[in-house]
């Protein structure tokens, strides 16, 4: 009995691709001719299957005919249905090869796969700066443009990163989702708390490559850098004079402004920095840190001291 004539097979002029379709076939071409006959009405998008312009067309429409059915979150694609399961049956269908690691989602792996390769397939324009992720070429590119596009509905404040006003918004809720399990101190960032937790463990990893000088943060490092070159990179716009710390600019604006924010609660005089105030609260409490050596008197100021010991010198000169 004759069984019939072999199906037609149509095959690929460029590469191995074969299907049974010349329909399959046509479309496959275009990967290679990079003809994208289908665009979209409403933005221009064009698209090389007709497919791809459906699923396309619902970022316009808002469309999501794939929805779960354990928590009903919807979704365009179905392949975006498909991924989101995943996160409530724990299925990990990609693994590494090299080291065991395993994603719910193939990109993840592509991704992944960079560390062990090395790749870094996205580069930027302006200053060719490589990336194994679009997502931080992307972020990088706004260091170079000044592109904020997150912003804060509280105050206004613009942001180049999500996770920067999400750090951001903790401000105005107070929100400190990090605590210390030493003490229980909380912190809005992760960071902080690290920073923090030096307090009790003594850690000092930044080290001067000078004198040794080790210190718990970086940004202590960096001031205390500026002891060795002389950097003064904060200057006052009203007179010039220049320092090397921001915090010792503030308090020289206030010798412009006037500003005293620090007040005494027994008297209410005021002053232009904490240190006044508390050698000032001393004249209150009757404390007296400093002693001379000669005789024993003791002061609350240190001004007083060096005046006190200036009187022992001129007594021991007259001699």
């Amino acid at each position: 009995m004759e069984t019939g004539a072999k199906e037609e097979m149509y095959s690929c002029e460029i590469c191995t691709f074969t299907c049974k379709r010349r329909s399959a076939l046509k479309r496959h071409n275009r990967s290679h001719t990079g003809e994208k006959p289908h665009s979209c009405k409403t933005c221009g998008s064009t698209f090389t299957q007709n497919s791809s312009l459906k699923q396309h067309m619902r970022i316009h429409s808002g469309e999501k005919p794939f929805c779960c059915e354990v928590c009903g979150a919807e979704f365009t694609q179905s392949s975006l249905l498909t991924s989101h399961i995943r996160t409530h049956t724990g299925e990990k269908p990609y693994s590494c090869e090299v080291c065991d690691s395993a994603f719910s989602m193939s990109s993840s792996l592509i991704q992944h796969m960079r560390i062990h390769t090395g790749e870094k397939p996205y580069s930027c324009e302006i200053c060719e700066a490589e990336f194994s992720h679009s997502s931080l070429l992307k972020r990088h590119v706004r260091k170079h443009t000044g592109e904020k596009p997150y912003s804060c509905k509280e105050c206004g404040l613009s942001f180049s990163e999500s996770s920067s006003l999400r750090q951001h918004m903790r401000i105005h809720t107070g929100e400190k989702p990090y605590s210390c399990s030493a003490c229980g101190a909380a912190f809005s960032q992760s960071s902080s708390l690290k920073s923090h937790i030096r307090t009790h463990t003594g850690e000092k990893p930044y080290s001067c490559h000078l004198c040794g000088s080790a210190f718990s943060q970086n940004p202590h490092l960096k001031k205390h850098m500026r002891t060795h070159t002389g950097e003064k990179p904060y200057s006052c716009e009203t007179c010039g004079s220049a320092f090397s710390n921001s915090s010792d600019l503030k308090r020289h604006s206030r010798i412009h402004t006037g500003e005293k924010p620090y007040s005494c609660k027994e008297c209410g005089s005021a002053f232009s920095d904490n240190s006044g105030l508390r050698q000032h609260m001393r004249t209150h409490n009757g404390v007296k840190l400093y002693s001379c050596k000669v005789c024993g008197t003791e002061f609350s100021h240190s001004s007083a001291l060096k005046s006190h010991t200036r009187a022992h010198s001129q007594f021991e000169s007259a001699e």
